[in-house]
């Protein structure tokens, strides 16, 4: 089996993890809204912030993976 195969695989990995981090985000961004919907603004500020953070990680992975493949 191919090294580099394995160490692209576990780069795209990333996307899982962004992927459950963005979603208990808006979870807790829900419930938060729920119990307090004056601070709508505030709230939903927030939780862009937090998901374009674990986005951009997700997408670095998917770069290291590229980069791993192909050279």
């Amino acid at each position: 089996m191919d090294l580099t195969a394995i160490g692209a695989a576990l780069a795209v990995f990333t996307g899982l993890g962004a992927g459950v981090g963005i979603g208990l985000a808006t979870s807790k961004a829900t419930d938060a809204v729920a119990r307090q919907p004056e601070a709508d603004g505030k709230i939903m500020k927030l939780l862009l912030l937090g998901c374009a953070l674990a986005e951009a990680t997700a997408i670095y992975g998917f770069v290291v993976a590229i980069m791993i493949l192909f050279t």
